[in-house]
């Protein structure tokens, strides 16, 4: 027996199906297909992808994760259901920390799930966090604020929707790219977030753009960061009072005319 075989068994359960009826969808004998169920024999490419194509569920976690300890609808669901990620370590079998720099950002979200791409990245290991799947984002000019450029963005994987807590800073890998923002609500086909600059009023997110959730779990500042030099706080702060003010102004004059 195997976790696969325990999987496809609990899942042709679900739908209700008999052996024979499943084999029938995947165009194969119900006798070839019961080895797969009893772990006499392990299944093809091709027919690990049809079971994984008609279950909505990643071949990833059909073969990792004993899918009967989690309820399946409360899993978070990814493009493809890929959602159990390679993981990269040493010889020792340390687990490896990839930075993911902005500009290879566009890169990383057609490549995060490669382990040859994952094994192109930088790598960091940091000794306090030994549990759980971690991964840097390396902040570049103003592209996750407030951390500096130059900034490593450490967080940890959420696999389940459930596991997010508002009030609490994720990192968000959607199509559009990743980003640093504070949760603010879970919804039922949507996340609302919000960013960390007030001037602007927090958006949702759809559930079926997420790609990827990291907890954010710790910031590493460049060398040259200077935390008691803040002189350009107050032009920026300034700045965003100005922004502010020009965005009321538009709003009272849409209404005037409307």
């Amino acid at each position: 027996m195997s976790v696969f075989s325990d999987n496809i068994r609990f899942l042709r359960g679900k739908k209700d199906l008999a052996q024979q009826g499943f084999a029938d969808k995947l165009g194969i004998s119900r006798d070839r297909y019961s080895k797969y169920e009893s772990g006499r024999s392990e299944p093809p490419y091709e027919i690990l992808i049809k079971i994984s194509k008609f279950f909505h569920i990643s071949i990833d976690l059909l073969l990792t994760v004993d899918i009967r300890k989690y309820p399946l609808e409360g899993m978070m669901k990814l493009p493809d259901n890929r959602i159990v990620l390679p993981v990269v370590v040493d010889q020792h079998g340390n687990n490896f920390i990839e930075i993911v720099p902005q500009k290879a950002s566009m890169g990383y979200l057609n490549g995060y799930s490669d382990p040859e791409y994952m094994e192109s990245l930088q790598r960091m290991n940091l000794p306090f966090l030994k549990h759980g799947k971690f991964r840097g984002f390396l902040a570049d000019g103003d592209s996750m604020p407030p951390f500096a450029d130059g900034s490593y963005v450490i967080g940890e994987y959420v696999e389940n929707i459930a596991d997010l807590k508002p009030e609490k800073e994720y990192i968000f890998v959607t199509p559009q790219g990743i980003t640093y923002k504070t949760l603010v609500a879970v919804n039922s086909s949507s996340v609302t977030v919000s960013a960390d600059n007030p001037f602007y009023p927090p958006y949702e997110i759809a559930l079926e753009d997420l790609v990827e959730i990291w907890r954010y779990v710790r910031g590493i500042l460049p060398q040259d960061y200077k935390p008691n030099q803040s002189y350009d706080t107050g032009i920026k702060s300034m700045f965003l009072e100005i922004k502010k003010d020009i965005k009321e102004l538009d709003d009272k004059v849409s209404n005037f005319k409307s």
